[in-house]
């Protein structure tokens, strides 16, 4: 079991110590394709916080089930803070969790521009009255982009819940 996962479920036990609540947990991912759902998963008791996921890699899916505008994707892109952000949103509601987390990007060798290369992701953690978006740019391989991008997912959520841990301790 990899070290991020396993400092993730020890948060959430943390803050459910503090204050009797366990939070739950959901992804919402395109371009890593589930890497992120499937990293949370190996952590064995993961089944007590972590509720679903799901795999948006459509535009039809973002707006059929995760309610991310059609407005949204033509003015900013699939690939976008304002998309990434929704998607967090609407996948928090879709999978009824505390805390969802979010990715789209363009993992490559293909479907960039010049306004957006290759290696471009931008992740949302939507959660009860906070939106949070980071932008990144990785420089790899497709395989390496997506790893990077679960990787920094990761890091969000695990920097999101020290925050709650913090407030709560």
């Amino acid at each position: 079991m990899a070290k991020l996962e396993a400092e993730i479920a020890q948060l959430i036990r943390d803050y459910q110590a503090e204050t009797g609540s366990l939070l739950s947990i959901g992804t919402v991912e395109s371009a890593t394709g589930g890497r992120i759902a499937d990293r949370i998963t190996n952590v064995p008791g993961s089944s007590d916080y972590f509720k679903g996921s799901v795999v948006a890699y459509s535009d039809e899916v973002k707006i059929g089930l995760l309610g991310v505008k059609k407005t949204t994707l033509e003015n900013y892109g699939a690939v976008s803070e304002q998309t990434a952000v929704e998607m967090a949103r609407g996948g928090r509601k879709r999978l009824d969790v505390d805390i969802c987390v979010s990715d789209t990007g363009i993992a490559g060798p293909s479907g960039a521009t010049r306004e957006k290369p290759v290696g471009l992701f931008y992740l949302g953690l939507a959660a009860r009255g906070v939106t949070l978006s980071k932008k990144h740019a990785f420089q790899g391989t497709r395989e390496e982009n997506k790893r990077d991008a679960a990787e920094a997912a990761l890091n969000m959520l695990k920097n999101y819940l020290l925050e709650c841990v913090k407030a709560k301790g």
